[in-house]
């Protein structure tokens, strides 16, 4: 069956050609081998996903790649058989040609996604894209922590050596559950059924869930809550409200605990409301709640990290150790499953209450609730090891919207102000707003000095 053919304008693809190779993006010239391909390919699938054009190759740094593609679809049989190889189920990647009508050539552009399982090489090693280039995951610690990264292997599976077994056999929080939700069973016999006792020892998952306090064994399996009296895009020592607090414990009351403890700090702060009040800052609960269960239940519990909750003036950032695992994106993650933390995820939800009460469906809640306030969604960031939440305190409305609104409550605002209420830290980005504002004929200005003020216009103004 041919492969769709994608035409594309003389400008596009001059555009292309200037694009240079990096963590997604890969040149080739129509000359690789299959066999290298194949090491592209490993790479993107087992990071973060990215893109090959095979037709395309990179010239000196700075310099336009050079377009060679194939003569015609045949010409490429080798290359795609490659990829059909390396995908058989067709699912993970996406592959059309490109023509341009003065370029030479067919190039063929491949879209690679990040996959759940593990690819390898025709040469049966395994890759990772890093930078601009394709890197051997040559030694058995990076591949199997490769391997909980993608979720073949999770840690909450492994054992821990030299607990006692009543450390969650006979514990408070083993005894309370099981007089909950099943009293006729004994704790050993369930908790080995259920793989949290394998041998004679503990697993990851069974310390987290009934130990009583787990971080005597898993160091840094908590939360610390920070409060930063600042808007800033950084905290400090200087606008640190008090001393971090560490919430430990089993994973119930420690979810629990986090949420109840972040939202009393959010209570405590007050802002300007656009009728110039001061008013408390309000975050949806479903979407706290939602958003640090999500964090904890998720996170990787082989990085000797906490999870870090930090509350500012106008926002509220959510860090989880670990990256995304398996397939899982910042911008599939709406719409995919995947959990890296199974047992903890089924097991918790047996609790009377859970706090995942709709099981794959936290963070779907999160944002709903923030659109239901009509504030702006949350914000999922991924960095090298961990990802992060920020939950802002800010409206849909435009920022001309809110200005005008707040004086038409107050009779005038001024730079400081308008930055409170539009939760913009930049005060040039303002004095733009307010600038264009005043030449639409919306505002007028009362002065010329740091304590510039703006109010409506007195008169009716023709806008410039």
């Amino acid at each position: 069956m041919p492969i769709q053919i994608t035409e594309i304008s003389e400008a596009q693809a001059d555009h292309l050609a200037k694009h240079e190779e990096g963590h997604f993006l890969d040149l080739k010239a129509i000359e690789v081998s299959p066999a290298k391909l194949t090491k592209s390919m490993s790479a993107f699938a087992n990071s973060d996903g990215g893109e090959l054009f095979i037709g395309l190759t990179e010239t000196e740094k700075g310099e336009p790649a050079h377009w060679q593609g194939f003569a015609d679809q045949e010409a490429a049989n080798g290359h795609i058989q490659a990829f059909e190889d390396q995908f058989p189920l067709g699912g993970d990647f996406r592959y059309e040609f490109l023509r341009c009508e003065r370029r030479r050539g067919l190039v063929l552009h491949a879209t690679i996604l990040k996959t759940t399982g593990i690819k390898t090489a025709s040469n049966e090693k395994v890759y990772v894209r890093r930078g601009a280039q394709n890197l051997p995951v040559d030694d058995r610690e990076r591949l199997i922590q490769l391997e909980r990264t993608k979720g073949v292997t999770s840690y909450e599976a492994q054992t821990v050596a030299g607990v006692r077994l009543d450390v969650i056999t006979n514990s408070e929080a083993i005894i309370g559950f099981m007089l909950d939700v099943i009293p006729e069973r004994e704790p050993e016999h369930w908790l080995k059924q259920q793989q949290l006792i394998i041998g004679e020892s503990p697993t990851v998952a069974g310390l987290v869930l009934f130990a009583d306090e787990p971080q005597i064994y898993i160091p840094k399996a908590a939360v610390k809550i920070y409060r930063y009296t600042t808007s800033d895009r950084e905290g400090s020592r200087e606008t640190l409200a008090e001393d971090p607090v560490t919430i430990e414990g089993n994973l119930y009351e420690q979810i629990n605990e986090a949420v109840s403890r972040t939202a009393g700090l959010i209570e405590g702060i007050k802002i300007f409301g656009t009728d110039g009040s001061l008013e408390s800052v309000k975050y949806p609960p479903e979407t706290l709640h939602e958003i640090i269960t999500n964090a904890v239940l998720h996170r990787d519990y082989a990085m000797a990290d906490d999870v870090h909750v930090r509350v500012f003036d106008n926002r509220v950032e959510v860090e989880s150790p670990g990256r995304l695992p398996a397939h899982i994106t910042p911008e599939n993650i709406l719409d995919e499953r995947f959990a890296r933390n199974p047992s903890l995820v089924r097991l918790i939800n047996k609790h009377p209450n859970p706090p995942n009460k709709d099981v794959g469906e936290g963070l779907n809640t999160a944002f709903a609730a923030m659109k239901k306030l009509k504030l702006r969604d949350p914000e999922i960031v991924e960095r090298d090891q961990s990802v992060a939440v920020y939950i802002r305190h800010e409206r849909l409305a435009s920022p001309e919207t809110i200005i005008l609104e707040y004086v038409d409550a107050n009779g005038s605002i001024n730079n400081p102000q308008a930055r409170q209420v539009t939760s913009i830290e930049s005060e040039y980005k303002v004095r733009r707003i307010l600038k264009s504002l005043t030449e639409a004929g919306e505002l007028e200005q009362t002065g010329r000095t740091t304590a510039t003020v703006y109010v409506r216009p007195t008169t009716t103004k023709t806008p410039n």
